[in-house]
């Protein structure tokens, strides 16, 4: 299967900042990628090396394209979701329907209009009279009528309530995500992505220290909760993380047997969340 996105040595610098720093990865169709990193870390850089708003050294292909060249082209088979306030305030609901119908050659007001009947949003009002959380199904039913490719969410749901984050990504499974389809996520509320994704990669410091297929996760990490007698025991192992909990120590193992440390305590699979925080840890600029 050849990939969708290709990149090659991915380096961009900001003075002494390395906000990508050798950067290669490779993503397939039909995929749901988590973009995961503490602020600064370089996962807005990545993005806008992909959408052709950044330049960088190195080599990357999206979509067949070369985003620093072919941007115009590319971009009729991607869609972006910044934020919810990119939408002009000012625009009416019929308007920003209609601009978004006359600028993108694959959008369908049809199915938009699909979309926007499942909610109160009325089409007369103005987006800045509208709450955050509707803004949020304009902009997702806008995004979902337009026929791409790919489409890359950059803190999509960053600042609305659970009701409508949950909404959101059911919304994004449901109506709009298909084996031809992939999409690229980041955001800091993990958690709420981790049944999402099909593909899980953390950046820090401007690399890339983790990329994995979720399905794998299991049979590379393991956390496992042990008792102070046993803590030698584990630490001769030698965990990636090791904090206390509750009085005894949790250990994150990466590529060790499940087998060799089922028999130190309770073994389970790490949270994304705890897995983002174990690989981060220790890792130096």
């Amino acid at each position: 299967m050849t990939a969708l996105i290709k990149a090659k040595g991915l380096r961009k610098h900001y003075g002494t900042v390395r906000a990508l720093d050798d950067v290669s990865f490779e993503i397939q169709p039909g995929r749901i990628v988590g973009l995961i990193g503490p602020n600064g870390a370089g996962k807005t850089t990545a993005l806008k090396a992909i959408l052709g708003l950044a330049h960088f050294d190195g080599e990357l292909e999206v979509l067949g394209f070369d985003p620093r060249k072919q941007r115009h082209r590319m971009m009729q088979e991607v869609c972006f979701i910044a934020d919810v306030a990119t939408l002009p305030r000012w625009m009416r609901v019929h308007q920003a329907i209609s601009f978004v119908e006359a600028v993108h050659p694959r959008f369908r007001r049809e199915r938009a209009e699909h979309f926007l009947s499942r909610t109160e949003i009325r089409r007369d009002s103005k987006i800045k009279a509208l709450s955050k959380g509707m803004v949020t199904q304009l902009h997702l039913a806008l995004v979902m009528a337009i026929d791409a490719r790919l489409l890359v969410l950059d803190e999509p749901t960053l600042g609305l309530d659970i009701l409508y984050r949950k909404e959101f990504y059911t919304n994004l499974l449901n109506d709009y995500f298909d084996a031809e389809r992939t999409i690229i996520v980041t955001t800091h509320q993990v958690e709420e992505i981790e049944k999402i994704l099909t593909d899980l990669m953390f950046i820090h410091h401007g690399r890339i220290v983790l990329n994995e297929p979720m399905e794998n996760l299991e049979n590379r990490f393991a956390e496992v909760m042990v008792a102070s007698d046993r803590v030698a025991e584990a630490r001769a192992l030698n965990p990636i993380h090791e904090r206390e909990v509750f009085g005894k120590r949790l250990f994150i193992f990466d590529g060790v047997e499940r087998s060799r440390v089922a028999a130190l305590g309770e073994l389970r699979t790490p949270s994304v969340t705890d897995l983002f925080v174990a690989k981060l840890q220790g890792v130096t600029a």
